[in-house]
């Protein structure tokens, strides 16, 4: 006994700085990015956000200097704009002050600050190249996320390798250097975290494209995060020859650009194969749709030539769910892939051909993160919904924590038995990239509410199999509190099994 909580004891000092603090506890997470630029045009507000059917704000982006120090993106923007209620003497104004108020009224909600995006990683290849430019650039992150109030820092590199931005400066040592980024963010967050009593979180931005991700060590930088975006979206666009779908779920057999893994079943499912926990993933989807013109009236526009994209709401071929809702929707026919799961608009009149999402393929897409047993979505982004956010709406209502059920606390593996094992699976998952349990409200076998990067739980399971210690809280058998079977093992109270993360 002693030297199985000795090698516990190992295995936490060794496992707290290399895994994420605060993985996702109770119910699937929705993560919405936010962008500084929603201010101006589209008219939409931090106050404007429904934050009761979100977990987490990604705000969009942070910019990095010539230096290697992460700056503001848009000053006015995120720390100088007034919001009703602001005085102009205030310290701090803009998005940024919004955000902290916001959670003060929904103190559930988590922010991060994103870094990068598809403009602005010029520069993540030269901070990531030596010890002394990582430790240089983490330091900025942590600076920049306490100063302004986030609750973690969110890397979207745009990417590693190569397939961004032409004028990107990339390098082939960019696979391992961004693991040796992450891996000095990851260090500095948890330090930062530790002098500051609490936790913060670390994400990325993952490509979901089979070129893209294989420039990027994924097998080895899960352990380094609290979960991954993964961008499953924009898979065709202007650059295809033929029109496609911008978001599929599933592929689509009579694709015509004849490019496999263009769908997001396939790159979440990569993901996993490459081992990352499924707790860890979370889904992106587009609240908004790209669109082609000069398209033939052939397949309803489907997988045909094009002479480029069309008009879009704020940019070319980009057309934002709300637009599509007032402007499209009365007046194109709207057709289903029953393979890809997913809608599209064709006018042949027009000759224009849209792909995009709506309720009916996001639920489709909720139950797919649900039947994986994902982490969650991510949406791109909030200002593209439509007035009633019917697509957040419906994120919401099919993540959302389920109804309080009753799960055996201290049964981390589900085996209806409390003993060793649940022990070990518990430290496996915590600290060496194991799988995720099922129901890990579960795994909480002191109560304590917390799960994640911590030995306590294990050891009291250890004290109660092998010690006669004290049996874990409610919920646990009625019958039978000091018995070492857990409710379904004696026929107690019927378990609910799909006790989801």
């Amino acid at each position: 006994m002693r030297s199985f909580l000795l090698t516990a004891a190992v295995l936490f000092s060794l496992g707290s700085l290399a895994t994420p603090a605060n993985a996702q506890q109770g119910g699937k997470r929705i993560v919405a990015y936010y962008t500084a630029w929603s201010i101006y045009a589209r008219n939409f507000f931090v106050t404007d956000i429904q934050a009761e059917k979100l977990t987490h704000i990604n705000y969009a982006f942070a910019n990095i200097s010539a230096a290697g120090d992460v700056v503001l993106g848009d000053r006015w923007a995120d720390i100088e704009k007034s919001y009703p209620g602001d005085s102009w003497d205030d310290p701090l104004r803009g998005n940024f002050n919004a955000l902290l108020n916001l959670k003060e009224r929904h103190p559930h909600v988590k922010t991060l600050i994103s870094v990068g995006g598809w403009t602005w990683s010029g520069r993540f290849s030269d901070v990531s190249l030596t010890e002394a430019t990582r430790s240089r650039f983490a330091a900025s992150c942590i600076d920049f996320m306490t100063r302004y109030g986030f609750d973690g820092i969110d890397i979207d590199w745009e990417y590693p390798v190569g397939g961004g931005l032409a004028s990107n400066r990339t390098r082939e040592e960019d696979r391992e250097n961004f693991t040796l980024l992450l891996a000095e963010l990851r260090r500095q967050i948890d330090a930062r975290g530790i002098a500051d009593e609490r936790s913060y979180l670390l994400t990325i931005a993952a490509p979901a494209g089979s070129g893209i991700y294989a420039n990027i060590e994924l097998g080895r930088i899960h352990p380094l995060l609290d979960w991954i975006n993964l961008m499953s979206y924009d898979f065709n666009g202007g650059w295809s020859d033929q029109t496609g779908l911008n978001a599929g779920l599933f592929a689509a057999t009579e694709n015509e650009n004849k490019i496999p893994g263009l769908n997001a079943a396939d790159a979440l499912q990569a993901y996993l194969a490459a081992g990352v926990p499924p707790v860890k993933l979370q889904m992106g989807v587009p609240f908004y749709g790209r669109g082609w013109r000069g398209v033939a009236n052939v397949n309803n526009g489907l997988h045909q030539a094009h002479r480029g994209v069309s008009s879009g709401t704020w940019e070319n071929g980009v057309l934002d769910y709300s637009d599509l809702v007032d402007n499209y929707l009365p007046t194109y026919t709207r057709h289903w892939h029953e393979e890809a799961k997913v809608p599209w608009l064709y006018n042949p009149d027009t000759g224009i051909m849209i792909s995009y999402d709506d309720p009916e393929s996001l639920a489709l897409k909720v139950d797919y993160v649900n039947e994986q047993r994902l982490g969650g979505v991510m949406l791109w982004d909030l200002s593209s919904d439509d007035e009633a956010g019917s697509l957040l709406s419906v994120l919401h209502n099919g993540l959302r924590q389920p109804p309080a059920g009753r799960f055996i606390r201290g049964d981390c593996n589900t085996d209806a038995v409390i003993d060793l094992t649940d022990a070990v699976y518990l430290l496996n998952y915590n600290f060496t990239g194991g799988p995720a349990p099922a129901c890990i409200a579960a795994c909480d076998a002191d109560g304590d509410g917390s799960v994640s990067g911590q030995v306590t739980d294990a050891l009291y399971l250890l004290s109660f199999s092998f010690l006669g210690g004290a049996p874990p809280p409610a919920p646990f058998p009625v019958c039978g509190a000091f018995a070492r079977p857990s409710d379904e093992a004696l026929g107690c109270v019927e378990t609910v099994k799909d006790c989801r993360n």
